[in-house]
């Protein structure tokens, strides 16, 4: 399955060419064939002699409509590059051979249509030179060259016999398994109801599949599809296909719309990206400028954010970070182009190097820098792990899925980072991954938080796990799995819900004990109607109170009751004995009998039902039998 598309200036016969292909013309609409001119895209296609039928995405050439013919040279695969022989090069044939060379379309032809007008060899010669010296260098370099006439039909077999090669030895589209189709044209027809095109990238589209359509999150089901004029079962990767939506109505689709399977992309509106500045460009690329950003059939106003330097010259390059006023669906490999919004202007173009970067980064930064030049650059391995040290803690399928590589490359390369030790598995079903590097500093920044928490508060067992992991600013799953492997690897302990260091013990300054013995002294000589929490804490001060309840050497049982431990046993004892020989027992047979006070007994009668072990009926315990 292939698309190729058309470029060139206006009026150099770019549709009428199409129509003497193909016996169908690419003008629908009745202000282009008044004008006869070209203004929105057109579709048509092609029968090649080995049965393969090439869809056709022919483009306006006039100035006017520059951004529409960016819209259909997206997603073609070879671009027949049309040049009229009686007036040769011309100002849109540089601009449409600049976007060109800014989208990398993997080659094509270049057709001198218009070539029954040209009587003069000499004419013709000096045609040709002049395109070759424009083609120096650009995506067309030593494309074959044809001369051709759509009005007497010179040359149409050879151009279709070129065009057959150039075709067979393009690479085939990848099945990515995630299907993603750029919308460029959304109608209606009677008993269908709506229908989108588009060239379908990435993986296959089955009748009946539901799909969600982005940025805006829509659902819909696939009733139906066409590929090249037929109806099929499953669209594959790289062909034209028309969808007919069932659940969605026409005034809620548009182009730039993407079509996708759930959950298989998200929109964003920042991209890192690498950029080359047109060396045509009327001036440079500085930081903040105001730019309008193509990708695929999306158009959006962005703010640049310049990486590494203040300002681009024409001619160079450089790394982007774009802040986009609109969501758009994009993967690490897309290209794009930007011009300048007013006067209209193409100035550069590149290619997406990270569509998800968590946060603006620092415009000077030697790390974020050298980070982008491994995405641009990097194998398998090098994308993978960027990935990781941008992602964090992670799960597997994230990773995989972000740098937008083969699946089989990328599980292949990520083996080879987790052997190597690059990469680690945190978790007990090891399905979340983190790179060595922040797995260290996330393991460093722990410690340290713990390190001054024990500082501050030093007869406290630990900290709670809420703040240690609102410090780290994790979310609770990646939290617990890291904190599993750090108590795993005596990092960490935990009391209940505290963490602390391993090494972490609570120590009574020589004045703290001798307050804590004087304390429990009190307790020893009144056991049953010992001080009361207000008391204790007035005593040792609220930390070290609560160290001593946090240690066990005292239990509270109310706010206000406090018992040593040993005292809780030998009562909690007599009361299961108690009930077991005589059925129940209230408040004052308790009090009696260890000659305390009532507030004493109820407040460990209802310690013992809040445990499950009584329960209250009228003025007696039970024990709880259920």
């Amino acid at each position: 399955m292939h698309v190729i598309g058309t470029a060139g200036h206006v009026d150099h016969g770019k549709s009428t060419l199409v129509a003497a292909l193909t016996g169908t013309h690419p003008d629908r609409l009745k202000e282009e064939q008044q004008r006869e001119m070209t203004i929105e895209l057109g579709f048509a296609w092609l029968p090649l002699p080995n049965g393969e039928e090439v869809g056709i995405v022919d483009v306006p050439g006039h100035r006017d409509f520059i951004e529409n013919m960016l819209a259909g040279v997206g997603g073609i695969d070879a671009v027949l590059f049309v040049i009229a022989a009686d007036e040769g090069v011309m100002p849109q044939t540089r601009e449409h051979l600049a976007i060109l060379n800014l989208l990398n379309v993997p080659g094509g032809l270049v057709v001198l249509t218009k070539a029954d007008l040209i009587e003069d060899p000499a004419w013709l010669m000096l045609i040709e030179e002049d395109v070759q010296k424009a083609l120096r260098g650009s995506v067309l370099e030593g494309a074959p060259l044809l001369h051709v006439s759509a009005r007497t039909g010179q040359g149409l077999p050879e151009l279709i016999a070129a065009l057959s090669q150039c075709l067979a030895n393009s690479t085939p589209r990848p099945d990515l398994g995630r299907p993603r189709l750029p919308i460029d044209r959304v109608f209606t027809l009677p008993g269908f109801g709506t229908i989108v095109t588009g060239t379908l990238l990435d993986g296959c589209l089955q009748l009946g599949d539901e799909i969600e359509i982005l940025p805006d999150g829509l659902r819909a089901r696939v009733r139906g599809l066409q590929t090249h004029r037929k109806k099929v079962t499953q669209a594959q990767p790289g062909s034209r296909t028309a969808i007919n939506l069932a659940g969605i109505e026409v005034q809620q689709v548009q182009r730039g719309n993407v079509i996708v399977t759930p959950q298989q992309y998200t929109p964003s509106q920042r991209l890192d990206v690498q950029v080359q500045l047109l060396p045509e460009a009327s001036s440079p690329l500085a930081h903040n400028d105001q730019v309008k950003f193509f990708l695929g059939t999306t158009e959006s106003l962005a703010r640049v954010r310049l990486l590494g330097s203040e300002q681009l010259l024409p001619g160079q390059s450089g790394w982007l970070q774009l802040e986009l006023n609109t969501p758009v669906v994009a993967v690490r490999g897309d290209r794009y182009i930007l011009r300048r919004p007013s006067p209209g202007e193409t100035i550069a173009g590149g290619v997406v190097l990270d569509a998800h970067p968590t946060r603006r980064h620092k415009r000077f930064d030697p790390a974020v820098l050298e980070a982008l030049q491994n995405l641009l650059h990097g194998s398998p391995e090098d994308l993978l792990y960027q990935v990781s040290l941008t992602l964090g803690l992670t799960a597997r399928s994230n990773i995989l899925a972000h740098p937008h590589l083969p699946e089989q490359t990328a599980q292949n390369a990520l083996q080879n980072l987790l052997e190597r030790g690059q990469l680690l598995q945190i978790g007990a079903e090891a399905d979340l991954l983190i790179a060595r590097p922040t797995w260290n500093t996330l393991t460093e920044q722990a410690l340290a938080e713990l390190d001054k928490f024990h500082a501050a508060y030093p007869l406290r067992r630990g900290m709670p796990r809420e703040a240690l992991k609102s410090r780290l600013k994790l979310q609770p799953r990646p939290f617990l799995a890291l904190l599993k492997t750090w108590l795993d690897q005596n990092l960490l302990n935990e009391h209940g819900t505290l963490v602390c260091k391993a090494s972490f013990r609570v120590q009574l300054t020589q004045q703290q004990t001798a307050q804590v013995e004087r304390l429990l002294a009190r307790f020893a000589t009144n056991p049953y109607s010992p001080p009361s929490s207000k008391e204790c804490s007035a005593e040792l001060g609220e930390e070290l109170f609560n160290a001593l309840l946090e240690q066990g050497q005292l239990v509270a049982v109310s706010s206000e009751v406090v018992f040593r431990p040993q005292e809780i046993e030998a009562m909690r004892t007599w009361v299961m004995e108690h009930l077991r020989a005589h059925g129940s027992l209230t408040v004052v047979e308790f009090r009696d009998h260890y000659r305390t006070s009532r507030r004493y007994a109820l407040a460990f009668l209802e310690y013992l039902d809040a445990q499950g072990l009584t329960r209250r009926e009228g003025e007696a315990r039970h024990l709880q039998t259920s």
